[in-house]
């Protein structure tokens, strides 16, 4: 067997542990998307938004005159009163009419669907390879790179679910929003998808037998894995 195998696979594996903290990061933060309505009077307080997976905060926003080309309320940093609430399809009991009139329903709960698909991928692969290590059970990795693959696709796709909610949010004729941008939180969701779905393919052609490194070596010769 290839000597240097566990040390591709462990250095390897610390950067896949690198790419699950940006996924869990992602997913439990309210940091996908910020938006801004207009703003119609300076001097005065507006409202300014940014949300997640599963909540809203609103943030009111003291603005004073900066110039003709500040249309939008924020930027977001800007100190103000902070309120945070659960999207109501999540909890019926809390409100969030400001986004509810906005807002995709569907977009936004497959958004979140396929977020936990991608948590629950990313956990069984990790327990694949810290099987594999505790046992020497080589047979392990396989899967456990196909799990980090699916992870990192089921990520990148609720981040174009999340991407398509917005769109359609600004571009609504009922929508107060006229200014978005994508935050931190969005920006770990799309490198998560990089180093799971890279990292997950690494893992698995470390894993793949070792290829006959002569013409005359067969598969059949080569070291078998133990």
């Amino acid at each position: 067997m290839d000597q240097s195998k566990p040390l591709k696979v462990r250095l390897t594996f610390s950067v896949i542990l690198v790419g699950v903290s940006l996924l869990f990061a992602a997913v439990v933060t309210d940091h996908w998307a910020v938006l801004s309505p207009r703003v119609e009077e300076y001097n005065a307080t507006c409202e300014a938004a940014h949300f997640g997976l599963w909540r809203l905060c609103i943030k009111r926003i003291f603005m004073q005159e900066q110039g003709p080309k500040v249309k939008g309320c924020g930027p977001i940093s800007l100190p103000g009163e902070h309120n945070c609430s659960y999207f109501k399809h999540f909890t019926p009991g809390q409100s969030s009419e400001i986004f509810e009139v906005t807002t995709q329903k569907e977009y936004s709960i497959s958004a979140a669907a396929i977020a936990i698909f991608s948590i629950g991928f990313a956990i069984i692969g990790t327990i694949c390879v810290l099987l594999s290590f505790t046992k020497k059970r080589d047979y392990l990795l396989k899967p456990a790179s196909m799990f980090y693959t699916f992870a990192g696709l089921c990520i990148i796709i609720s981040v174009e679910v999340m991407r398509q909610s917005v769109k359609r949010m600004i571009d609504s004729e009922e929508t107060v929003w006229i200014e978005y941008s994508y935050s931190w939180s969005f920006a770990c969701a799309c490198a998560s998808f990089v180093l799971l779905f890279i990292c997950g393919i690494t893992l698995l052609l470390i894993a793949l037998p070792r290829f006959p490194q002569n013409p005359w070596e067969t598969c059949m010769d080569a070291e078998p894995e133990h």
